[in-house]
C-alpha cells in the first residue's frame, strides 16, 4: 500500500525528491500495523486517532469532537509553526495592501519625489566602487592548485554586474525626476518599488536569490561586498561566509577540485562530507583545515543544533531560527564516506524552499544535502519540516 500510494499513485505525480520523502513519511504514520490497535494515536496529545469500529454515529461524534483549529502537532510540526504561519499571513496582508494602494494623490506629489530622491542618494552613497578586476586577476591568477582564485574572480564579476545595474538605475531615476531623461516603464517600476521598500525586479534579474525588503537587501549586499573586499585585500579567509556567495555550487566545486588535484584523483570519485563544529565563527581563532574549508552563516528552521550533544534537537519555544556553528566541508573519496545515523537536511538559499533549474543545471535555490547527526528516526525531522538556509527574510 505504501509503495502504490507513495511511489505510483500520488508519488508518480511528485517530481521533487524532498516532496516524495515527505509523502512517504506521512504514509508510514498511517499505513502501519499499529493502526489496527485501538490505542494507536497519531500525535503525542492523543486527541487524534482512528476511532474504534462501531456504528457510523460514533465516528461522526468523534469527528465533531475534534478541535476546530488544528494544532501543528497533527502534522508533526513544532508549536513554533503557528508563529511562522501567522507571520506569513500578516506579511501577505500588508504586501497586498501596499500593492493595491492608489498610485495617485492630491497635492502631496512633491513629497513622494523628495522621498525617492533621498532613497536613491542614500543607496548611492553607501555603494562602494566596482571591484578592480585587473588587480584581482593579478593577485589571484588562475592556478591548477588553487581553484578558489577562480571562484573569487567569478564572484567579483557577478557582484560588479549587480553593482552596475543598481547604480545606473538609481542615477537614471534621479535624472528622470529632474526631467533630463525619459522616465521609461522600467525606471517607473524601479521607482515604485523603492518608494514602498521593495527590491526592484530589474535588480533581481541580475541578483542572487533574495526575500528581504529593500533596507535588509542593501545591508546584506554591503556585507557581502565587504566580505569579498577583505578576501581581495587580506588573502583567502580561514572561515568562509557561505551565505555571502552569489553562487554557492561553484564554491563547492572549487573545494572538490583542490582536493582532487592535490591527491591526483578523478573529481567524480570525490564527494564532500559536512562535519559540524562545536564553536561559532567568533568563539575562537580558526586555522584553515588541511583539506576542505570551514564555513559559517547557516540557519536552521524547525529544529536547532545542540552543540553539547552534537545532535539535532527540538527548537526552543518562540525561537524560529537557530544559528548553526561553523561547519567543515571535508572532501573525501566516495568509498571512504563515513556512515552514521543522520537526517539528510536540505540546504536552501532562501526560505522559499523551491527554485527553478538555471542554465547551469543547478537549482536557483537548493544547494545541497547536509547530514545532521540525530538520535531520532529521520521521519520525525522530515515531518518537522527541518531545513537549513543561507538567508532569511529580514
Amino acid at each position: 500500500m505504501i509503495y502504490t500510494a507513495g511511489q505510483c499513485n500520488y508519488g508518480g505525480r511528485v517530481t521533487d525528491d524532498h516532496d516524495r520523502r515527505v509523502l512517504l513519511a506521512y504514509l508510514n504514520q498511517f499505513y502501519c500495523p499499529d493502526i489496527l490497535e485501538d490505542d494507536y494515536k497519531f500525535s503525542p496529545s492523543g486527541v487524534y486517532f482512528a476511532p474504534p469500529q462501531g456504528p457510523i454515529e460514533s465516528v461522526i461524534e468523534y469527528i465533531e469532537s475534534l478541535p476546530v483549529t488544528q494544532n501543528p502537532e497533527i502534522f508533526g510540526l513544532h508549536v513554533n509553526a503557528d508563529l511562522t504561519k501567522d507571520q506569513t499571513e500578516a506579511a501577505l496582508l500588508f504586501t497586498s495592501i501596499i500593492a493595491t494602494r492608489s498610485g495617485g494623490g492630491g497635492g502631496g506629489g512633491d513629497t513622494g519625489d523628495e522621498l525617492l530622491v533621498e532613497i536613491c542618494n542614500d543607496i548611492i552613497s553607501k555603494l562602494p566602487a566596482n571591484f578592480n578586476m585587473e588587480h584581482a586577476s593579478k593577485k589571484y591568477p588562475t592556478m591548477p592548485t588553487e581553484s578558489m582564485n577562480t571562484v573569487l574572480t567569478q564572484e567579483l564579476l557577478r557582484f560588479n554586474n549587480l553593482l552596475t545595474v543598481v547604480r545606473s538605475t538609481l542615477k537614471n531615476i534621479l535624472l528622470a525626476l529632474k526631467g533630463l531623461v525619459v522616465m521609461s516603464a522600467e525606471l517607473d517600476s524601479v521607482a515604485k518599488s523603492l518608494s514602498v521598500g521593495f527590491v526592484p525586479e530589474a535588480w533581481m534579474k541580475v541578483s542572487y536569490p533574495n526575500l528581504k525588503p529593500l533596507s535588509g537587501y542593501i545591508t546584506d549586499l554591503l556585507q557581502r561586498l565587504e566580505f569579498f573586499q577583505n578576501w581581495l585585500d587580506n588573502g583567502k579567509p580561514s572561515v568562509f561566509w557561505f551565505s555571502g556567495f552569489f553562487f554557492q555550487p561553484s564554491f563547492l566545486t572549487g573545494a572538490l577540485q583542490n582536493f582532487a588535484r592535490k591527491y591526483t584523483l578523478a573529481i567524480d570519485t570525490c564527494d564532500l562530507e559536512y562535519a559540524f563544529q562545536a564553536e561559532g565563527k567568533e568563539d575562537k581563532e580558526w586555522e584553515p583545515p588541511e583539506d576542505g574549508v570551514y564555513i559559517y552563516g547557516l540557519k536552521m528552521e524547525g529544529a536547532r543544533f545542540d552543540r553539547t550533544a552534537m545532535l539535532i534537537a527540538e527548537s526552543y519555544p518562540k525561537v524560529l531560527y537557530d544559528e548553526m556553528p561553523v561547519g567543515l566541508l571535508r572532501p573525501i573519496e566516495k568509498v571512504n564516506r563515513t556512515e552514521f545515523q543522520n537526517y539528510e537536511c536540505p540546504l536552501y538559499k532562501t526560505l522559499d524552499r523551491r527554485g527553478v533549474l538555471a542554465t547551469s543545471g543547478h537549482s536557483t535555490n537548493f544547494v545541497m544535502e547536509v547530514p545532521v547527526p540525530t538520535d531520532k528516526d529521520e521521519a520525525y525531522w522530515i515531518k518537522r519540516g527541518v531545513a537549513l538556509f543561507t538567508a532569511l527574510k529580514t
